[in-house]
């Protein structure tokens, strides 16, 4: 039986996890996702390769550090697992602060490598930022960028918490949850550039001028919607007996002390 870690190691856990993951999936769209070659072929990696890389970067961080904080790494994901009643609700600030911390660290050193490179423009470039109309990477309007991200959060945290549950199978959560997480991408980034994660969102936005950070807020309150739809509907859907039983075992000493004449 795994031992209950301490809030220093979850939170450590949270920001390091965060930092990965905006590192690397976000830093595939910035370094890789286009490299044009001296004779103007373009040898990068394209929208597959970062739905991808913010894939794999969940997966593998899932299996690195999920025993210690649940590898959250994303605010939604931490309310719609509170919501749900898989996390305790006094962890959710510290968690939150914990990822976006973790994303701004690694948006820092993004911009900080990026800039190294002469003529490069975060603002110009987008720094991997998500945005709606003509900050959309195919010119969707704020609605449709409004509806994908609430709706593809919502799947996501479907996907974990399905894959976590207690009935799931064991040991297989982190590629249900890293191929569900680029499979939303390769959905989503001709539309927003795909956030589905306020921390990821807000990770690059420092860096990428007003009009990033005025478009922000979107990518805030929709995959908070979406993971409010998952975290409050998940348990309705798909009760557990077992875990509704567990919870009425242990509140009868606390029910019996309490009824004691």
């Amino acid at each position: 039986m795994s031992q209950p870690q301490s809030m220093t190691s979850r939170l450590a856990a949270e920001f390091l996890g965060t930092g990965v993951l905006v590192f690397g999936g976000c830093g595939a769209a910035i370094f890789s996702a286009k490299v044009i070659s001296s004779n103007t072929v373009n040898m990068g990696i394209g929208f597959l390769g970062v739905a991808l890389a913010f894939g794999l970067t969940v997966l593998v961080m899932v299996y690195a550090v999920g025993h210690i904080s649940g590898a959250h790494f994303n605010p939604a994901v931490t309310f719609g697992a509170a919501l749900a009643g898989r996390i305790e609700w006094k962890a959710v600030p510290s968690y939150w602060i914990s990822q976006i911390a973790g994303a701004s660290v690694a948006g820092l050193a993004l911009f900080a490598i990026a800039t190294g490179k002469h003529g490069f423009d975060p603002v110009a470039s987008g720094f991997a930022t998500n945005g709606y109309a003509d900050r959309s990477p195919d010119g969707y309007s704020m609605l449709s960028a409004l509806l994908a991200e609430i709706i593809l959060t919502a799947i996501f945290l479907y996907v974990i918490l399905g894959s976590t549950d207690g009935r799931a199978p064991k040991g297989f959560a982190g590629i249900s949850i890293g191929l569900s997480l680029t499979l939303i991408h390769l959905v989503a980034i001709p539309i927003t550039n795909t956030s589905v994660n306020p921390a990821r969102s807000l990770g690059v936005a420092w860096f990428a001028g007003p009009e990033a950070l005025g478009q922000v807020w979107l990518f805030i309150v929709a995959p908070l919607v979406g993971a409010a739809i998952a975290g409050l509907t998940y348990p309705l859907f798909f009760p557990n007996p077992a875990v509704s039983m567990a919870v009425e075992m242990d509140r009868l000493p606390e029910e019996a002390t309490t009824n004691d004449d």
